[in-house]
Parts: structure tokens; C-alpha cells; sequence
């Protein structure tokens, strides 16, 4: 049968599956059953039990629900208060003043969190009530927040950093150090976005509370010694190459346990509901994990990632051409798939390809978590936009208009670390020489 037509059928199957809201597991797990008992000689049954085994049996995955049950930790700690008190007098004096605590508070949780989500709930509930009552605009509290947030996969330690390194073969330690500075280029372009809009519109922005001396700001940056201990604990155990991203995601679990009990806000319902929070959360995501290995493996049988990357490369593409082709390929994925997915489903099929294109691998998935980034808050399926409906109650397509101006941000960032690669590859080469 023509792969044209068995890929058509399959698309069609998924989102036939996916539009009657089954579980996105199930949903891929179903497809590749289809496509395996269809369209190859192999028993479907034994095929899955050894693709689920196999996905979900990597020690390396293990990284995964460690820095999940340390997020989780976190989020029921008075870490979000803190953070608040720390940063608050030391952007008052910027062009739209306390909006940077949303990029500066994602900036910082995200290097302890791994999740957009975690990073968009936890910064949200601090800011959204506290910016709201002091006059500022929803629109760019809620937009600001949104996008800010998906940093949480972008600065290490990141869950989507662990399965592209566990999906494409290369190093997770090296990725985590690869993202810190687009990471930080990417929260000065959300910074630089809320200062252009403020001298703009000044009269939009409430005036400051009052102004702080040198000392008082100092004396308030102590409420952010807890989370930057916790950073460097974590990060500082990667880079120095005392710990591998699995340890480290252990060290985390230690530091944010020791934190929480230091604040005396540690229990025994805190510790279940982090604990079981993290279950819950973890186990969706070796679902998803578990099923689009397995729907991988079934277009391995009928022969779809090797049609494709000859499809692909008869285009002849260049590697600006190829870059640009893949961009548009995930941000449309993405208004159907999670960024787990994405990333487990596509891997197999785009590697052979990239690789042959002379596109170093650190490189593709640093641009890999920037364009799923961009899913976050693309709708119908962005999740950062799902987290800001059930805290806001506003409706999605009014939370992703105003989010669109983050989106375009994200456009600019992909740009920029294509012109210039080194904002990605440099960092790794310096520290793991």
C-alpha cells in the first residue's frame, strides 16, 4: 500500500481518537496497534510488551519523577511568598515595574522546577492575586505570566530536556548546561517586551510604592536565599560533575524536603499530597512515553521514518530551509500533541535527518524545547494556557491572544540562536572540556 495513504490513515486515526478525548496514551498506544496489526506480520501484543518494558525500564528516565516529586514539593511551600518579598523592591525602579516579577520569578523557579505547568501554577498563584490588586493590566499580567512560564523547560533542570536526551541518545548534562543561556536570553527578550510596552503605555502602569535603599533591598533578598541554595545545590552538582542529571534530580528532592522543614511548613498531609501529586503527574507522562515508543516502533515496521527522511532529503533543503520547515511542522503538532509526545513521536523519524543536515545534537534540542515551548500557549492544547483558564476562569481564546506577543518572542529567539549557534553550544564546550 502506498505510505502516503498508510500515513493519511493513521493521522486521521489519531486525531479521530484524540478529538473523542481519549487519554493521549491510550490514543497513541491504540494507533500503533492499528498500525502494527495492519500493516505488519509481527504480533501487536508481544511488540507492546516489549516497546512499554523497554521505555519505561531507562535509568536515565528515572531523572523524570525525581525532579516531578521536587516541583510538587516546592509548590506546597511558602517558597512563592518568599520569592515575592525577595524580588519586589529590586524592580520597582524598571520600566513596568513589578510585571518583571512574572519573568524573573519563572526565570528562577524554572531552575528548580522542570515543568511549564508547575512553573505557571506556582508563579501564578503568587503574582496573578498580588498584581491584580495593585492595578495592574490582566492582559499583560496573564500574557507576561504565560509566556514567562514555559522557561520551566527551558532552564535546567527540564522534563522535556530528559526525553529528548533519552529519545535522541545524547547527553542530558550537556543539554541542561546548553539551555542556561538562551534561557536567559529568552527572559531579557519577555523583560525587554514589558519595558517597551510600559514606556508606551505609562499611564497603564500603577505607580511605584515607594523607593528602597541599597539596604532594604539587600535585607528582602534574603526571603530568596532557600530556592537559590536549592539551585545551586542541584545545578552546581551537574556542572562541577560530582552528580549525573539523576543524582541531581535526588539532590533536589533532599534540598526542597530540608527547605520545607526548615520553614516548618513539612507535615504529614504536605508530604502525601506531594507525593501523590507527583505520582499522578509522572505516571501520565510514562503513559504518553509508554505509548508513542510504542507507536514509533510500529512506524519503524512499516517503514514510515526512513520514507520520510528520503522524502525529506529529496527536497533538497537547505539547513535554513530544513530549520524553518521543522519549526512550522511542531508548532502545528503542537495544537494537537503535548511536548512529550512530540518530541518521543518525532525523534525516531527526524534524527537520521538532522543528523545528515550536519545539525549538531545539543543544538536541535535546545530549538526542539523552544518550539514546544511555543506549544505551551498555542491552543486548542496548550497547557500553560489550560493551567491560566482554571486559575483566571477567562476563557482560552482570550488568554492566548494576549499571550501571541510571547509567542512572536519565541519566534525571535529561534531566529537568534540559528544566526548565532554559539548562545547554545558555547556554554557545554567551556564546561565540559
Amino acid at each position: 500500500m502506498n505510505d502516503l495513504v498508510i500515513t493519511a490513515a493513521l493521522l486521521i486515526a489519531l486525531l479521530l481518537i484524540l478529538g473523542s478525548g481519549v487519554w493521549v496514551g491510550l490514543t497513541l498506544t491504540g494507533v500503533a496497534w492499528i498500525a502494527v496489526t495492519l500493516f505488519s506480520s509481527r504480533p501487536a501484543g508481544d511488540a507492546m510488551a516489549v516497546t512499554v518494558w523497554g521505555s519505561s525500564s531507562s535509568w536515565t528516565l528515572t531523572a523524570l519523577p525525581l525532579f516531578v516529586w521536587m516541583g510538587e514539593i516546592l509548590f506546597r511551600t511558602r517558597l512563592s511568598n518568599d520569592m515575592f518579598k525577595g524580588l519586589a523592591p529590586w524592580v520597582q525602579g524598571l520600566p513596568g515595574r513589578l510585571l518583571h516579577t512574572n519573568v524573573i520569578g519563572c526565570t528562577i523557579f524554572a531552575a528548580v522546577s522542570g515543568s511549564s505547568a508547575a512553573t505557571c501554577a506556582t508563579i501564578g498563584k503568587m503574582t496573578l492575586p498580588e498584581l491584580t490588586r495593585r492595578g495592574y493590566p490582566e492582559h499583560m499580567v496573564i500574557g507576561t505570566l504565560a509566556g514567562a512560564s514555559t522557561l520551566g523547560l527551558l532552564i535546567p533542570p527540564s522534563i522535556i530536556m530528559i526525553v529528548y536526551g533519552v529519545a535522541a541518545e545524547v547527553s542530558i548534562s550537556r543539554l541542561f548546561i546548553a539551555g542556561v543561556l538562551p534561557g536567559i536570553m529568552l527572559a531579557m527578550l519577555f523583560s525587554g517586551y514589558i519595558m517597551v510596552w510600559a514606556l508606551r503605555n505609562p499611564q497603564q502602569v500603577p505607580a511605584a510604592d515607594g523607593k528602597y535603599s541599597f539596604m532594604q533591598k539587600l535585607a528582602a533578598s534574603t526571603s530568596l536565599i532557600p530556592v537559590v541554595s536549592l539551585i545551586i545545590a542541584v545545578l552546581g552538582s551537574i556542572y562541577s560533575g560530582v552528580a549525573t542529571a539523576t543524582e541531581a534530580a535526588a539532590v533536589g528532592v533532599l534540598g526542597s524536603l530540608v527547605i520545607s522543614a526548615l520553614q516548618g511548613s513539612m507535615n504529614w498531609a504536605t508530604f502525601r499530597d506531594a507525593i501523590m501529586g507527583a505520582t499522578r503527574l509522572y505516571c501520565m507522562i510514562a503513559f504518553i512515553l509508554a505509548g508513542a515508543a510504542f507507536l514509533t516502533l510500529a512506524m519503524g515496521y512499516i517503514g514510515l521514518p526512513r520514507h520520510l527522511a528520503e522524502w525529506i532529503a529529496s527536497l533538497g533543503l537547505s539547513q535554513a530551509q530544513l530549520i524553518v520547515a521543522l519549526a512550522i511542522f511542531y508548532i502545528i503538532l503542537g495544537c494537537f500533541l503535548d511536548g512529550i509526545s512530540m518530541v518521543v513521536l518525532t525523534m525516531g523519524v527526524l534524527m537520521p535527518t538532522v543528523q545528515a543536515a550536519g545539525i549538531d545534537a545539543i543544538w536541535f534540542g535546545i530549538f526542539i524545547v523552544l518550539v514546544v515551548e511555543m506549544a505551551q500557549i498555542t491552543p486548542p492544547v496548550g497547557f500553560n494556557l489550560f493551567v491560566l483558564q482554571g486559575m483566571t476562569g477567562r476563557q482560552l481564546t482570550w488568554i492566548a491572544k494576549v499571550t501571541m506577543p510571547m509567542f512572536f518572542l519565541m519566534c525571535v529567539a529561534v531566529t537568534l540562536i540559528y544566526i548565532f549557534p554559539g548562545i547554545v553550544t558555547w556554554l557545554p564546550q567551556q564546561m565540559m572540556r
